[in-house]
């Protein structure tokens, strides 16, 4: 077993995939590759590529498989902070070290992606031992904490809190400085949603409004939708028999740096969803300064606490949002830049990657701060 560097925070991410989608790789994993000592423990195997920097032991997509990476993670390294990303992976864990590893178990982190209603009945249930046995409990968002019945927090007690998700803005700029924008006409607009193609993401709200939109409108108006799921074939369906055409494009998944490209190529970004934790599709289409249209749920409402800038719809409103798009759609390019930036400003100073990494710092130093205090944690 090796021995940890004592100048550089040692961490065990464990989480489901490494894919180009996944907000454990990108937002706590990837950004720190070269200031700490970063290792990852999957269930299913990579998706992408990763720096050499991080060590990665990987599941085959079945129990066996995920015991034997986790078995090998724990075995071959020593670690300042097991993070977990799963209440999957969280039941698990504590399973894996119930009779072994004792000492590991003070140091481990849980966080909570979502928000408890958005969780199946099964995984709601998995949560119970995970709120007990994890030596922090952290969950994306005030939402996603507020959330939670009263018996879950009764079982964490005061170690269950909660760091808003943030974008790593430094990225996008870089990526953004590579591309090349196109130069949009004066009234023109161009959407993006961007989910999963699953009903909690509520796809079908956004072709529906779209369409309404279009009734009596001259402009030329598209919408693109990136994401996949098993409601891509009934969104197909849905986007010829409503005769639009080329005017939605469905692209399935993309690259990341792909995702940004549309985002700073478009117009206005809408999200109609029912349910999430704290949305990094909805933070990082800000960050690009598009305007937003959000659904009205408690996550959203987080975003757009405090400023007027930002329409939220009830979720299955499509006249709602109709009508929101044929607002924008009647803005001037000046007009919409305007919203943009405050858009972009509101993640500056409330969701950036800096404010949730110093978060995570304070929960990791308070972790392991008695037993090693002279552990140099990066900021």
């Amino acid at each position: 077993m090796s021995k940890l560097e004592t100048n550089r925070l040692g961490i065990l991410h464990i989480i489901i995939a490494v894919r180009e989608t996944s907000a454990p790789y990108n937002e706590h994993c990837l950004p720190w590759a070269h200031d700490r000592n970063i290792s990852i423990c999957t269930y299913f195997k990579s998706e992408v590529s990763i720096p050499e920097s991080i060590t990665l032991y990987e599941g085959d997509g079945s129990l066996l498989g995920f015991f034997r990476a986790l078995r090998s993670s724990l075995g071959r390294q020593q670690y300042h902070i097991i993070h977990v990303h799963s209440p999957h992976l969280g039941l698990l864990f504590l399973l894996a070290t119930q009779f072994k590893h004792h000492n590991i178990r003070s140091s481990a982190v849980v966080t909570v992606h979502d928000s408890y209603q958005n969780f199946k009945f099964r995984n709601q249930l998995m949560l119970l031992p995970v709120f007990a046995g994890f030596q922090s409990v952290v969950c994306c968002g005030r939402a996603s904490y507020d959330s939670f019945p009263k018996i879950y927090k009764w079982f964490a007690g005061d170690r269950l809190t909660f760091v808003q998700n943030g974008v790593d803005i430094e990225r996008v700029d870089n990526i953004v400085s590579q591309q090349n924008l196109s130069a949009h006409k004066i009234n023109d607009l161009t959407i993006v949603a961007i989910s999963r193609l699953v009903d909690i993401k509520n796809p079908f709200i956004v072709v529906k409004a779209f369409q309404q939109s279009l009734n009596g409108n001259d402009n030329n108006i598209g919408l693109i939708y990136i994401g996949e799921g098993p409601l891509r074939d009934d969104l197909e369906e849905t986007r010829q028999s409503l005769g639009l055409g080329n005017r939605l494009e469905l692209t399935g998944l993309i690259p990341r740096d792909k995702v940004f490209e549309y985002l700073f190529n478009a117009d206005l970004f809408i999200s109609p969803s029912k349910g999430e934790g704290l949305p990094i599709a909805v933070l990082e289409a800000m960050a690009c300064r598009r305007p937003v249209i959000l659904s009205d749920i408690p996550p959203h409402r987080e975003i757009a606490k405090g400023v007027d800038f930002i329409p939220l719809i009830p979720p299955d409103d499509v006249a709602g949002f109709a009508s929101e798009i044929e607002k924008f759609s009647k803005m001037s390019i000046s007009q919409r830049s305007e919203i943009g930036d405050k858009c972009r400003k509101l993640v500056e100073d409330r969701f950036s990657l800096p404010s949730m990494h110093a978060g995570y710092t304070a929960i990791y130093t308070q972790l392991c701060g008695r037993s090693m205090p002279n552990l140099a944690i990066a900021d």
